[in-house]
């Protein structure tokens, strides 16, 4: 990829403060890609295309742990679990053998699984030494009769982010309204609206909380870019009425280019809470201007919103006055603020290293403008903030479980290697639930005694403090 092409995405003219100056829309920093590169952002945005085979062709080290490696759940085949890849040598690598071998890669990929489409991956190795990957799929494409997608996101590029909308821009050349979606079938007079979800993963199976919802209303979602979706669910994007951004930080150019492409409206919203959830749908109803859509949709929220605030109330008397510091990014940043302060819990602090500036003016809008925003994840950091504001939980990223677990600390993973659904209504119920069993269990009361034959009283200080 061209230096000019990498400065086109990171030059975002969908963000209100797209300018060269903030690292949120700008540019690169030196040690960006230490919390993940480009290559990663391009896999985690299209491996969720499970029916489609994911070659990462490179070394070992790109692709040698790929089971499970992101919670993305799918309906369809496991292939996108798979770790297939070139395992490029160093003997390979000297000798100029790559290009040769990628197409050895493909054709036994194609042979073996008989995928809808394969998408080879460029990492660093390749990239380096000049392998024209994308002459090498389009041969492929010509010789086995499958789709063969080049995504050209080479580590070293940039950030996770950039990768994320590196395989936008691909989905956008490549697949993208190459194929016209089945036509809906009926549903006694209603009338079925197609749509786009971009953005959204489908992380430990939240979507399919939503999924019912929208089935309700008569909204068919053509493609989830990309959880739990298909190839020619994906062909077809072009076909939607309305495209809702769920993480803007990550595809937010995928859809400003299907409204500048295809005339198609988009708007950012989240699953996250029974308010912004409630917000979602109405944001369809109210782009896709269908009156009987807008009173059914009323009725559906009227309805779930009385029936999950009934289900909370037994939670709700035990998390009331709970005190919380988040850390997590994108779009979660800020919608599980608004989830958690439905609970009655307090966010004391919260991450934003990985926020936009939009992302960063929500939470000022729902902790005010004294909220403390933290803007490295160091365990030292967090640590003392949590002594500081009297926090009853960590609620952050599986890598700093460790940490909150060293000193005493109940702790909730909430981000894309969680176990548990925490969208729409039904996930609203489910992490009042959790936050219930994580800071209710006996053990921590436990940890927190002094070891017998020292000081009954509880010791502040290094590894431990005081609860409120």
């Amino acid at each position: 990829m061209k230096r000019s092409e990498v400065a086109q995405l990171l030059d975002e003219p969908a963000c209100s403060h797209n300018t060269r100056d903030k690292v949120t829309c700008g540019r690169l920093q030196p040690g960006a890609t230490a919390g993940g590169c480009s290559f990663d952002g391009a896999q985690i945005t299209l491996f969720p295309i499970s029916d489609a085979a994911h070659i990462v062709h490179g070394s070992i080290a790109c692709a040698g742990s790929s089971w499970n490696g992101r919670g993305s759940l799918s309906s369809g085949p496991d292939w996108h679990r798979l770790g297939l890849t070139t395992d490029l040598s160093e003997q390979e690598i000297i000798m100029g053998k790559g290009e040769k071998k990628l197409l050895f890669a493909i054709k036994a990929t194609v042979e073996r699984w008989r995928p809808a489409a394969v998408f080879v991956y460029q990492t660093c190795i390749p990239a380096m030494i000049g392998d024209d990957v994308e002459a090498v799929c389009r041969s492929a494409t010509t010789a086995f009769g499958v789709p063969v997608i080049p995504v050209d996101a080479a580590g070293f590029y940039g950030t996770k982010n950039l990768g994320n909308r590196i395989a936008g821009e691909t989905i956008l050349k490549y697949v993208v309204g190459t194929r016209d979606p089945e036509p809906a079938p009926p549903r006694d007079g209603m009338r079925i609206h197609d749509i786009n979800l971009v953005g959204e993963f489908n992380v430990a199976g939240e979507f399919w909380h939503v999924a019912p919802l929208l089935d309700e209303l008569g909204l068919r979602p053509l493609a989830t870019l990309a959880g739990d979706t298909f190839f020619h669910e994906v062909q077809s994007m072009h076909r939607a009425e309305v495209t809702m951004l769920v993480c803007s930080k990550a595809l937010i150019n995928v859809a400003r280019k299907l409204e500048e492409r295809y005339g198609i409206p988009w708007f950012e919203g989240s699953f996250y809470g029974i308010g912004d959830t409630s917000h979602a749908l109405r944001s369809f109803a109210a782009r896709i201007g269908d009156l009987d859509l807008t009173a059914r949709t009323e009725a559906l929220i009227d309805r779930e919103e009385k029936r999950i605030k009934e289900s909370l109330r037994p939670w709700l008397s035990r998390l009331q006055g709970k005190r919380a510091l988040l850390y997590t990014g994108g779009v979660k940043s800020w919608s599980v603020i608004s989830a958690l302060q439905e609970l009655g819990m307090t966010v004391v602090a919260t991450g934003v290293k990985k926020s936009t500036m939009q992302d960063r003016e929500r939470i000022l809008e729902l902790m005010g403008e004294e909220a403390t925003l933290i803007e490295e994840g160091n365990p030292r950091v967090m640590l003392d903030l949590c002594r500081q504001k009297g926090a009853d939980i960590l609620i952050a990223g599986g890598r700093n479980m460790f940490t909150a677990l060293k000193a005493r600390l109940p702790f909730l993973d909430i981000n894309q290697e969680r176990e548990h659904a925490y969208a729409g209504y039904e996930g609203m119920l489910e992490l009042a639930r959790q936050l219930v069993i994580t800071m209710a269990s006996p053990i921590w009361e436990r940890v927190r005694r002094a070891p017998p034959g020292e000081d009954t009283h509880p010791i502040e200080g290094e590894g431990t403090w005081v609860n409120h």
